[in-house]
């Protein structure tokens, strides 16, 4: 029996994060909203190219493959666009394939009040002014950062990195370092709650949905010889040891595993990136993200917290 959209886990996406629109932006700048139009109807066959959320929309959708007949996740599109120049945007993703059937086209309107409407776990667009009030509206949202990699269409592998202050969990534990700037400080604060859990962060939810089906993967590997996994979880944190325990504790609280984790203490999150090759990776600072997406690592900004006051 199909879920309903209340059960799913759905992932909003703005045509901007999913495909690249840098020509079509080029056309409404330089020569206004009526030379747009004309543009994309002249173009409305004519496919656009994947942009860099891609990669992770298309491995998250074929994962409804091992659930025949029940389609636990859905992609809905959340559009600035009219209806009739989004029909390009529709065309695009039956030319790839993309099972995405529901979409809104808000024509210059912002999209995000209708984030809770379609039980969206996270909003993905290419406009950072977009996400910023969705995150001040308290809902789940990042800005993708970077241009499109090329992508191994023969790697089935869903891979997804996380930051984890400020991300997965609230920004608690970064306020005690921007405060201070001791990191011996923060490391003592750490230790001295490290069996306190931190409290949820925006994407606890998508988190959480994502952890059912990585024990499921993990279930069907013990089960059935030969098994290949489809969904691998990661955490590449700037955290180190004693400061590690409190991360773990609360995963524990939150009865989550994860496939790797990763206490950088100060080492470049660009360099384990480059050889996990996520398809995409979410972190709140930009210090990260800078070095990840000019690397081509999908990369999304999520600008939550402490250290992102000044630019929200």
């Amino acid at each position: 029996m199909p879920f309903e959209i209340k059960d799913k886990l759905v992932i909003a996406v703005a045509s901007s994060a999913l495909f690249d629109l840098s020509e079509s932006d080029k056309v409404f700048k330089e020569r206004g909203y009526d030379n747009y139009r004309k543009y994309q109807r002249q173009k409305q066959n004519v496919p656009l190219k994947p942009g860099v959320a891609f990669p992770f929309v298309r491995r998250l959708l074929s994962i409804n493959k091992r659930f025949p007949g029940r389609q636990p996740i859905e992609v809905v599109l959340l559009s600035k666009n009219d209806p009739d120049t989004g029909l390009r945007v529709f065309n695009s993703m039956h030319h790839y394939n993309l099972e995405i059937i529901r979409a809104g086209f808000l024509n210059g309107k912002s999209p995000i009040k209708y984030i809770p409407a379609f039980n969206a776990s996270l909003f993905l667009s290419a406009s950072a002014e977009d996400v910023k009030e969705a995150i001040k509206a308290g809902y789940p949202a990042g800005t993708v950062l970077g241009s499109a990699f090329e992508d191994d269409m023969a790697d089935d592998e869903l891979r997804i990195a996380f930051d984890f202050d400020g991300v997965l969990v609230d920004d608690e534990a970064e306020k005690v370092f921007q405060e201070s700037h001791d990191i011996d400080q923060f490391h003592e604060s750490e230790s001295r709650q490290a069996d306190k859990p931190l409290d949820p962060g925006p994407l606890f939810k998508l988190f959480k949905q994502l952890s059912v089906f990585q024990k499921f993967d993990r279930l069907q590997e013990r089960r059935i010889k030969g098994y290949k996994r489809f969904l691998r979880i990661a955490i590449v944190t700037a955290r180190s040891a004693p400061a590690h325990e409190r991360a773990i504790n609360t995963l524990r609280k939150w009865k989550m595993h994860i496939d790797e984790a990763f206490f950088l203490g100060g080492i470049e999150k660009r360099r384990i990136l480059e050889v996990m090759h996520p398809h995409i990776f979410f972190d709140d600072q930009m210090v990260h993200l800078k070095s990840a997406s000019g690397k081509s690592i999908p990369s999304v900004h999520i600008p939550f917290g402490v250290t992102n006051l000044d630019k929200v």
